[in-house]
Order: structure tokens, then sequence, then C-alpha cells
């Protein structure tokens, strides 16, 4: 037990210090093994290998080149000109347009930060010049970019489906109702916020020609969840090979549809994917390590035995799990927290009745909310950077977006229709 101290304690001074995740987990595996004896310093070598040599873990590189390809190929733009077309008109319009915005492409990315900055660029000096305050305009944009994620496809379902071996084409399944329940409150929020201040829409008359011809031009891009999602349900293709068949369509789309895909932006795309896909990789491998670790020093265990001893009640365990993800989304990045946690998480919540899907739902959305709180919120640090703001002002001007995303999270955790309706609906459970 002196050596799982030394575990979990390292590992927290080193993410206090602000030392990169992927270092942490690593400098306090390291030490675990010199000071326990039990693994030469192989094993972590060895661990990392075969936690990346997954199939299902494919699926993460091909989809985040999906997306970056699909941005590049000048899908993004098409789909806010569809969403502007139909709500743009409205009073605080803009908003709503850039919160559509963010679930249609999440759609089609899996990643927050990514939907952040596309949507953001665009967006931001639109709503800006329409006169809504630089502030809210971040703030919504930081808030909505956690959207990526929780609309199918997603990187975290993946995550998850690979840490506890949950059917990631149920997860995708599942997402759509936490996904469009988070939009509809930040909407609403938006629009309160909106009316507030007479802040009003694009200054265009609404036209079903222009709804029409929008929708004609994105088209392309409204048919990559059809194809993707369609496919994995109707047994056509794996979550994994569909994410192969998302880069082909990307590729056909930009180059001979959009003609907006150059050579130049594909080896951006490349680029920007293989830095990404290799940051994941190494957390993935360590974090991995560290959740063997864990359960070699029975960690797990004693932890869900002390839960067991505070309560029977299945409503105060899951309000307990909420905070404690909710503190670690404040501190630690989605795919470690998940990959570290949801083997714990997970067995714990199914001792209680709780569906190995819904729960992952929650814990996703758990890790969602994190990406837009301080002090290490992915969204927070591209918003600001994005629009030159202050970390602390946009931090001030996200609150009441982030109440309304932790009200969507009390609604999924303790409704579980919200997330599983689509899922049984396709017989799943039965």
């Amino acid at each position: 037990m002196n050596a799982g101290l030394i575990l979990i304690g390292t590992f927290f001074i080193l993410l206090v210090l602000n030392v990169p995740i992927a270092w942490s987990i690593g400098m306090s595996v390291t030490l675990y093994m010199l000071t326990s004896g039990s693994f030469g310093l192989s094993y972590i070598a060895q661990t990392m290998f075969t936690a990346c040599d997954s199939f299902t873990l494919m699926a993460i590189p091909l989809f985040i080149l999906a997306g970056a390809l699909m941005e590049g190929g000048g899908l993004s733009k098409r789909l806010i000109d569809f969403a502007d077309s139909m709500v743009g008109h409205r009073q605080g319009g803009l908003a709503i347009v850039t919160v559509l915005a963010c679930m249609f492409f999440g759609a089609i990315s899996g990643s927050a930060a990514a939907t952040v900055a596309t949507i953001g660029v665009i967006m931001v000096p639109s709503m800006i010049k329409q006169g809504y305050s630089k502030g809210f305009s971040y703030a919504l944009i930081a808030a909505a970019g956690v959207l990526g994620v929780l609309i199918p496809p997603s990187i975290p379902f993946v995550t998850y489906g690979v840490a506890t071996n949950a059917s990631i084409a149920t997860m995708f399944m599942g997402g759509f109702g936490p996904g469009i329940l988070c939009g509809v409150l930040l909407i609403a929020v938006s629009q309160y916020i909106c009316r507030k201040n007479g802040w009003q829409g694009n200054g265009r008359q609404f036209t079903w020609k222009r709804v029409g011809q929008t929708f004609v031009s994105a088209i392309g891009a409204l048919l990559v969840p059809v194809i993707i999602l369609g496919g994995i349900y109707g047994s056509i293709f794996t979550p994994t090979e569909a994410a192969a068949v998302a880069v082909v369509y990307a590729l056909m789309v930009g180059f001979l549809i959009y003609r907006e895909l150059t050579f130049k932006k594909l080896v951006a795309s490349l680029s920007t994917s293989a830095v990404t896909t290799a940051t994941i990789m190494v957390i993935v491998g360590t974090a991995t390590a560290l959740a063997r670790m864990l359960t070699l020093e029975k960690i797990p265990m004693e932890l869900a035995n002390w839960i067991g001893g505070l309560t029977d009640s299945r409503i105060l365990v899951l309000l307990a799990m909420n905070v404690f993800l909710l503190l670690v989304g404040c501190v630690m990045d989605g795919t470690p927290a998940i990959l570290i946690l949801a083997p714990i998480l997970q067995p714990i919540a199914a001792d209680y009745g709780v569906d190995i899907i819904h729960f992952g739902l929650m814990m996703c959305l758990n890790v969602a909310i994190g990406f837009c709180t301080p002090p290490v919120g992915l969204n927070l640090f591209v918003a600001s950077s994005l629009g030159n703001i202050q970390f602390m002002s946009l931090c001030k001007r996200i609150v009441p977006f982030l109440l309304a995303l932790i009200v969507a999270l009390m609604l999924v955790t303790y409704i579980p229709v919200i997330s599983l309706g689509i899922p049984w609906l396709f017989g799943y459970g039965s």
C-alpha cells in the first residue's frame, strides 16, 4: 500500500506542478516500479506497446484525420451557412447558429478543441460585428465546443469503449440524447442573455429559397454522419472501419465536390493529425500502465468498498461520482481520465444497477464539461487564444453555460431514457 500511495501521490503532485499529463503518468509509474521492485522498467514499454496495439483504437487517429480533412475541405463553412439560413434571422440568431454549427461539426469531427477553433474562427467575428459582446461570444463557443465530443462520432466514446469493452456502436447511438439536450440548454441560456442585452440576428430576411440553396450546398457535409452512423448501425462496417470510410469520403468531397482541399491543406491536415494522434497514443499507453498498477495495489477494490460503506443509495452514489468526475475534469484531460477511472468506477456503478452505456455517457459528459472548466479546460485556452481575451475574464463569462451543462448532466444521470432511448429502439438490452 505504501507503494500505491507513492504512485498516487507522485501523480497528483506532478499534475499540480503543471507537468504534461503523459509525463506525469509515466514518471509516477516509473517511480512506483523502482520503489516496489515488482517489475522491471521494460514493463512500462511493453504495456504502452500492447495498449496501443488495438484495432478498435485505430478509430481515434482516423476520426482525427477525417475531421481535419473535412475542415480543410470547406465542409464547416457550408454547415454554418445552412444553420444561418434557418435561424440566423431571429433575435439572438447568431448564438443559435453557433450552437447548431457546433452540433453539426461535432457529427463529423469528434473533437472539442477542433470544434471551438473551426466554428469560432468563422462565427465569433460575425457575432461581434453584429453587436454581441466579445466575452459572451467566446464563452459561448468554448461551451458549445463540448458538443464536438457528445454528438457521435466521438473520440471519448471510443476511449470509453476500449477501457471498459462497452459497445462503441451503442455508445454512438446513445450519445445523441445527451448531445441534443446540452445543445438545447445552451441555446436557451444564450437566448435569455441575448434578449436581455437586445442582441439581434444577422439582419437578413428568412426565405425558404436560401434554406434550400444552403442545404444543397451543405449536403456533402450533412451526409457524413448518415454514412458513418448508418454504416455502423446497418452492420455494414465496424466503428474503426467507419473512421476509415470517413477519411476516404472527406478526401473525395474536399478534392472532387467542393474542390477546396488543396495539396497544401492536405499536408497540413496530415501533420496536425499526426501530432494530435501521437500525443493521445502516449497518454493511452502510460494511462494503461497506471491503471494496471492501481489494480495491482487493489485501489479500485478499496475505493468500491469505501463508497459502498458510505451509503446504499444509488442516487447519492451517482451524485458523489459526478462531483468527483467534475473535480477530476478540472485538473486532468479527458482521455487519461477515462482510461484510468472508467475501469474503476464502472464496476461500482454496475453494482448499483447502472447500465454500462448509461454510465459511459454520464462519464463522457463529465469529461466534456471538463473541457471548459478551469484551470486546465482546453476549450477555454483555445477560445482565449483565438480572441486574445483574458483567461479569467472568459472563466467568469462561461459560468451560465457551465450551469446549463451541469443541469444536463443531472438529467442524464437520473433519467436513463435520455441516454438509452435510441439504443432501446434498436433492441439494446432486449
